[in-house]
This record gives C-alpha cells, structure tokens and sequence, in this order.
C-alpha cells in the first residue's frame, strides 16, 4: 500500500496543471458529458459520472442502454492507461466525426487516443503496455513488476484524480455536499 500511495503522491507532482484547467473549462462549457472506460477504467469513470451527475451536470456513460445519441455540442472524456483500447479508440474517432470534442485521460498523449483527442491530460500509470514491454527484461534480470498488477496504478491516480476535479467543480459550481447529496440515490 505504501508503494501505490507514494507512486500516487508522485503522479500528483507531475499534473500539468494547464491540461485541469482545460479539463475544467471543457467540462463546464459542454452541453453534456459522455464517459467512457474499459475494465477497470471503465469502473473508475463510472464513479466519476456518478459525482459529476451530482454536482448536477447530464452525464451518460458510453455503452448503458440508456445513452443518448452524442452531439456536436457535448464533450466525450476517453480513459485509457495505454491510449490504444480498440473500443475507446474507436468511441473517440465516432465522436470526433460528430463534431464533439474528445478528452483523453491517458498515460500516453502519443498514443492514437491522445492523437484524436482536443485535450489531454496525462496520468502517469503503469498499464498493461509497460508490462509487455518489460517483460523480457524482467525475466533475464530476475526484477519482478509492482506488485499493482496490470494497470492498477492508472486507475488508482485517476481515481483520486477524479475525486480532485470532482472538488475542483464543487468550488466552480458553488456546490457543496448538501447540493450533492440531494441528487444522490435514494434506490440502492
């Protein structure tokens, strides 16, 4: 636990804060926002809709059967540690043809996601993709990996990110947690 906390503190130290303020702007000036993950990113941005909701904002996430159709108007936030889940990538290249603009919460503003998208903000993480790269390595040296398997660490810093904007917003909206709680579920 003390190595992902210390990794945590050190991907907070490397946030550009101009790549928030993009976030924020974007989030604020979207007519609503469209969410999407897989695995557990997609865990991980389905809380972050969940906040967003009750801070009051429309929020849908990509593949519930209750997801309306996406317009030039709204804002599509992609995450993925690696930049190159086919689903994510492909859910960014539909949006973009659409006209809306795409927001890549990646470790990889190179890779094809951060390409399409208007606005990145980089989480460092250690995703899938760093292991197979590494593997080989690992094995001829004897090193083992973290003890985070796959891209556990990305999730967990965009977790916590994501809490971070989530308060962000709170003092932008002038929303406190009353305001909050009010639209929380009552059906559980």
């Amino acid at each position: 636990m003390q190595s992902i906390v210390e990794h945590v503190r050190d991907v907070i130290n490397e946030i550009d804060d101009s790549q928030v303020e993009q976030m924020i702007n974007a989030i604020q000036s979207s007519e609503r926002i469209f969410i999407m993950g897989a695995g557990r990113s997609g865990l991980v941005s389905k809380a972050f809709a969940m906040r967003l909701v009750q801070l009051g904002l429309t929020v849908y996430v990509i593949g519930e059967t209750v997801t309306p159709a996406v317009t030039d108007r709204d804002l599509f936030i992609a995450v993925s540690g690696s930049g190159a889940t086919d689903s994510v990538v492909h859910a960014a290249r539909t949006v973009k043809k659409i006209g809306a603009k795409v927001l890549a919460i990646t470790s990889y503003p190179d890779s094809e996601l951060g390409r399409i998208a208007d606005y990145v903000v980089k989480i460092r993480g250690r995703t899938k993709i760093d292991i197979e790269k590494d593997h080989l390595k690992h094995q001829i040296q004897g090193t083992h990996s973290s003890l985070t398997p796959l891209g556990t660490l990305f999730e967990d810093s965009v977790m916590i990110f994501f809490d971070g904007i989530v308060a962000r917003l709170m003092m932008h909206l002038k929303k406190g947690e009353m305001d909050m709680k009010k639209r929380h579920a009552t059906l559980e």
